[in-house]
């Protein structure tokens, strides 16, 4: 299915929650899947043309860009691309895939279990060949060098310069979750980037509602406190984007026929 075919789902209200009058489209875990990424960004362009009205949209990227997909490169680019365009305000928080890539960059004797989760693909993406388990320092360093020979400044100050969290009106963006029982502005790295179960067991009603990826489900997760948006786009060919507007929520997806509205 092309963009130009593609029928969004149908409106359905989130109760009262405001995002100050913005036109946002969060964007759900890509794992280095561009071809995904791609048609999912020519579908939000198609949205915003027809519902703007004189806005300048948000698009919020949730982290984990790379690692487990063939072409993490490709994707990192193509979002370099569009932080220097104008058509939209491009927003990426950090992924715990990212900061596994930087800290391998940082300490590749400390940090090489990357390798073990995805970062073996993000190398070859960008043509080094990864070390093996139990590979040793040397070797490791050696592949550090080499990623950094052919990886564009670019794109490392790209994913360094990601943000932890982002709060837009009654909504607040992260890549895995926060802590229960933590005021947002007392939430740690480790807990943004990594948490899981305890999070999205939680009925906790939280400062604002959560968007976040990290956690992947087969459809959307919509359970009251929190909107899960990552649908496991490397396994399962879905990669989802969440369009919110005062009042109002939207899903887009690409990858199957069956899309269906983030709200019952």
């Amino acid at each position: 299915m092309t963009a130009a075919s593609y029928r969004p789902p149908a409106l359905r209200t989130a109760a009262t929650a405001k995002i100050a009058g913005q036109l946002v489209y969060a964007i759900g875990d890509i794992h280095g899947s561009y071809l995904l990424l791609r048609d999912l960004l020519a579908r939000i362009v198609a949205d915003a043309a027809a519902t703007a009205r004189g806005r300048r949209p948000i698009i919020i990227l949730l982290g984990d860009l790379i690692d487990r997909g063939p072409h993490s490169a490709q994707v990192v680019e193509a979002v370099t691309w569009l932080q220097r365009q104008h058509r939209f305000e491009m927003r990426l928080l950090m992924g715990n895939h990212e900061r596994a890539m930087i800290a391998f960059i940082d300490h590749p004797a400390e940090a090489g279990e990357w390798l073990l989760f995805g970062g073996d693909a993000t190398l070859r993406c960008y043509g080094v060949e990864p070390p093996g388990p139990g590979a040793p320092t040397d070797a490791l360093i050696a592949a550090r060098d080499a990623l950094l020979q052919r990886m564009p400044a670019a794109h490392l100050l790209c994913l360094q310069q990601a943000l932890p969290m982002l709060t837009l009106g009654d909504y607040v963006f992260v890549h895995a979750g926060v802590r229960p029982g933590r005021p947002l502005t007392e939430q740690e790295e480790v807990d943004v980037l990594w948490i899981g179960a305890e999070f999205t067991a939680s009925t906790e009603r939280f400062e604002k509602i959560v968007v976040h990826g990290h956690s992947i489900a087969d459809e959307v997760q919509w359970p009251g406190n929190r909107i899960g948006i990552d649908t496991g786009a490397y396994r399962s060919g879905i990669l989802t984007a969440l369009r919110i507007e005062d009042d109002w929520l939207r899903l887009i997806q690409t990858g199957r026929e069956d899309v269906r509205a983030a709200v019952a």
